[in-house]
């Protein structure tokens, strides 16, 4: 069984990353730098910890009244592998998955490795923070430049289809 490596322990009961009640993974390891990032401690691609991911499905099941899990960062594309084992078996529990990046969803698309994570999740925040776009107004992203997008409609038609919330 392979590890991820997280920055965190897994966060229950969030309701601020992504639509519903959510348990949200904060993987370790970001390259983006956004200035003023939310969760700079998560950058170091050394830092965090080691966990299996067989412990990870064990947190997921212990979720009964969630709607989803969320990836955030760190960068989830950087150990897109795991994640998509993660988003697997989220989604044979009935639950959405939500990941968020700092990558652009049409840069995403032409990597093998990434493509697998999107074709396993529902909704991508994507895009860089940038502090000099950040909004209060903004509903699960941090600046105005991100998307929320509807990942399983954009491959679909072949075109991004965003979400508005």
């Amino acid at each position: 069984m392979s590890n991820i490596r997280l920055a965190s322990d897994i966060l229950f009961d969030s309701v601020v990353d992504g639509n519903g009640l959510r348990m949200v993974m904060f993987t370790q390891g970001c390259t983006h730098n956004c200035s003023e990032c939310h969760n700079a401690k998560s950058h170091d691609l050394n830092g965090g910890k080691l966990v299996l991911l067989n412990d990870v499905f064990k947190e997921i099941d212990k979720g009964l009244y969630h709607s989803g899990i969320t990836l955030s960062g760190g960068e989830p594309f950087l150990q897109a592998l795991q994640c998509n084992e993660i988003a697997i078996y989220a989604k044979s529990k009935n639950l959405n998955v939500w990941v968020y990046t700092g990558f652009l969803f049409e840069d995403l698309l032409k990597k093998d490795v990434s493509l697998k994570l999107l074709n396993n999740i529902d909704v991508l925040v994507d895009g860089k923070f940038d502090k000099s776009l950040k909004s209060l107004n903004c509903k699960f992203k941090g600046s105005t430049n991100q998307r929320i997008i509807d990942v399983k409609k954009s491959i679909e038609f072949n075109k991004i289809e965003l979400l508005d919330f």
